[in-house]
C-alpha cells in the first residue's frame, strides 16, 4: 500500500489556503492542451490566470476520452490533429511554470501516460513543473503501484469521488489523492448545465470527514451563480466544457485570450 505520509505539494496547498483566507472557493480551470493549437496554449493558461483561475487542469488529448462531454471530445480531436503529444504538453507546462506560480496537474487517460512510460513521465513532469497527476479512468482499487511512482516523484494524485461512489470508495480516493479531491457532481460525461445537481453538499461533507484535504466540485459549472453555490460547502470549484466551449467558438480569434479572461472574471465575479 502506498504511504499516506505525503502532503500536498506547496503550490496546491498555497492556491486553496489563499482562496480560503479570502473567502471564496478557489477556482480550478481545465484546459486542453494544443486546442486550437499547442503554440497558443501558454497564453490561454496565463490569461486564465489573469481573469482569476487559482489552478489550472491541463488536458492531454486523447481520442477516446469517455468521461467527456461532445466539447471537450472535439477539443481533443482538434488538439490531436494540430500535433499534440505527451512531450509537446509537458513543454507547455514547462513554459507556463516559467511564467506563472500557478499549480498545474495533467488531467490525463491511462492510456497515453502509459505509452509515455509512466516513471519517465513523473520525471518529465516534474522537471517541467507540473504538481500532479488527475487520472480520469484509473480505478483507485487498483492504484497503488501508481500512486507509489507518483509520490516518489513528489508529484500529487488526485481521484475523482462521484455520487454513485461506495463508502470503500471514498475512503480509497481519500487514502490515496494528496492536493485536493475531485467531486464528480453528477452521473454521466462533462459538459455544462443550467443548475448544481443535488446532493453534493452531502457528497463533499462525507469526503470531508474521510479526509483533511481540499475538497473541490466539478461537471456541469458554467455560471456565477454555481460558483456562489457550490462555493458554500466546497473549496473549490472546477470548469471545463464552458471554458473549452469559448475556445471552440472564437479559438480563430485574436481576441481569444481576452475572452478567456473576460470568462473568469465572470465566474469569479471580478467583472
Amino acid at each position: 500500500m502506498p504511504s499516506n505520509e505525503c502532503t500536498s505539494s506547496e503550490r496546491i496547498a498555497r492556491c486553496f489556503e489563499k482562496s480560503r483566507q479570502e473567502g471564496r472557493p478557489a477556482l480550478v480551470v481545465y484546459l486542453t492542451a494544443g486546442d486550437p493549437s499547442p503554440d497558443r496554449t501558454v497564453e490561454l493558461a496565463l490569461a486564465l490566470e489573469r481573469g482569476g483561475a487559482n489552478l489550472l487542469e491541463l488536458g492531454v488529448p486523447f481520442s477516446d476520452p469517455i468521461a467527456d462531454g461532445p466539447v471537450i471530445q472535439r477539443a481533443s480531436d482538434r488538439a490531436l490533429k494540430a500535433g499534440t503529444t505527451v512531450a509537446r504538453v509537458l513543454d507547455i507546462a514547462r513554459e507556463i511554470r516559467a511564467r506563472s506560480e500557478m499549480p498545474i496537474i495533467l488531467f490525463s487517460y491511462m492510456n497515453p501516460l502509459m505509452r509515455y512510460g509512466l516513471e519517465r513521465l513523473c520525471a518529465d513532469a516534474k522537471a517541467a513543473g507540473v504538481d500532479g497527476c488527475l487520472f480520469t479512468d484509473l480505478s483507485v482499487e487498483e492504484a497503488d503501484d501508481t500512486v507509489e511512482v507518483m509520490r516518489k516523484s513528489g508529484l500529487d494524485t488526485v481521484f475523482l469521488a462521484a455520487p454513485t461512489s461506495t463508502e470503500r470508495r471514498l475512503e480509497l480516493v481519500a487514502q490515496h489523492s494528496t492536493g485536493f479531491v475531485y467531486v464528480v457532481s453528477r452521473t454521466g460525461v462533462t459538459g455544462e448545465r443550467d443548475s448544481v445537481a443535488g446532493g453534493v453538499d452531502q457528497l463533499v461533507g462525507d469526503l470531508k470527514r474521510l479526509t483533511s484535504l481540499p475538497v473541490a466540485v466539478g461537471f456541469g459549472i458554467s455560471k456565477r451563480e454555481h460558483v456562489a453555490a457550490i462555493g458554500q460547502y466546497a473549496d473549490g470549484v472546477v470548469v471545463g466544457s464552458a471554458v473549452m466551449r469559448v475556445i471552440e467558438e472564437h479559438g480563430s480569434a485574436l481576441d481569444l485570450e481576452a475572452r478567456l479572461e473576460s470568462f473568469c472574471k465572470e465566474l469569479t465575479g471580478r467583472a
